[in-house]
């Protein structure tokens, strides 16, 4: 399998935070370059030794601090390119960004901004539960019988189908949709599981995101598929700091679904609380296997209830009930 090498360039202040949202993004490894790991060494060093290669000294103290990460190049690769690309522009957008410097991505062997096309080839259709359909716009397959077409182009955006989180908030939607459900899509990405609600039946739906093109692409998506967008709203913004916002998405809502990460589920759960009907259904993915305990218990303090968990390759989804 061949592998990208992508680096972030950031700032010695943010460097261990990066790393950690690395974590949980899921990428269990990187490599750290910190131009002061050297004074160190060179301080400290224990035993006879007054040699280095020659140019090791300008190798390890040149440029900024950064993290290097490897990513396949498979449909898996490309969803966390996307997550990765996502991360930056959250961090740019926060008001801890000064701490992280420039941010700057490298990706090496190709340019960022044509990673996405060159990836396209390894996004292929797929099924997911007993009805749904995922296929990417470039391809021209056709339908299998019983199966409901969900047409996808994420643009930057997360959520092809192809990654675990995605496949497995998708399979839960389909036993928890019922017809006529009113659906909130928070972190929505390309919109792929609003859109995917509204297809197994929902009534309408609210997709909200951080990042503008991720709510610009969720609304192109939702028009691909046949969705009248009078049912179908769009929204960015940030409702953990904008209580004017998180208060005009409304109340009662019949399934509330959060493909995330687990600091940012926790830090939403009293919105949670607030969104879903008595009764209705949080759907909760994007948690690494070892953060779930996390937000089940955080959770579960709030008074949501568990009624599944599924798992694969690391990741895992919640559904729970209010």
């Amino acid at each position: 399998m061949n592998w990208t090498e992508i680096t972030v360039e950031t700032a010695k202040t943010g460097l261990d935070a990066l790393c950690a949202m690395l974590t949980d993004i899921g990428f269990k490894g990187f490599s750290i370059h910190d131009p002061d790991d050297f004074d160190e060494l060179i301080a400290g060093r224990v035993g006879h030794w007054d040699y280095l290669e020659e140019g090791l000294a300008e190798e390890l103290t040149a440029g900024a601090p950064s993290v290097t990460v490897y990513v396949p190049e498979n449909a898996q690769g490309a969803e966390q390119m996307i997550v990765l690309r996502s991360l930056v522009e959250q961090i740019k957008a926060g008001e801890l960004a000064e701490q992280f410097g420039s941010l700057q991505l490298t990706c090496k062997g190709i340019r960022e901004e044509d990673w996405a096309n060159n990836w396209k080839q390894y996004f292929r259709p797929l099924p997911i539960g007993e009805r749904l359909w995922i296929t990417p716009t470039w391809v021209e397959e056709p339908i299998p019988a019983g199966r409901t077409a969900l047409w996808i182009d994420p643009g930057s955006s997360f959520g092809t189908g192809q990654h675990d989180t995605t496949k497995l908030c998708l399979g839960l939607l389909e036993g928890c949709v019922d017809a006529g459900a009113h659906v909130l899509d928070i972190g929505c990405g390309s919109g792929i599981l609003s859109i995917g609600a509204m297809l197994l039946g929902a009534a309408d739906a609210k997709a909200i995101d951080i990042e503008q093109n991720a709510a610009e692409a969720a609304a192109e998506n939702a028009q691909r598929n046949g969705i009248d967008l009078a049912a179908y709203e769009t929204i960015c913004g940030n409702i953990l700091e904008d209580e004017a916002l998180a208060a005009r998405l409304g109340k009662d809502y019949d399934v509330v679904c959060a493909n995330i990460v687990a600091d940012i589920l926790i830090a939403m759960r009293e919105l949670f609380v607030g969104y879903v009907r008595t009764g209705g259904t949080l759907l909760l993915s994007g948690i690494i296997d070892e953060r779930l305990d996390d937000v089940l218990t955080a959770m579960r303090e709030v008074g949501f209830e568990t009624v599944s968990v599924q798992e694969s390759a690391g990741w895992a989804a919640v559904q729970m009930t209010k």
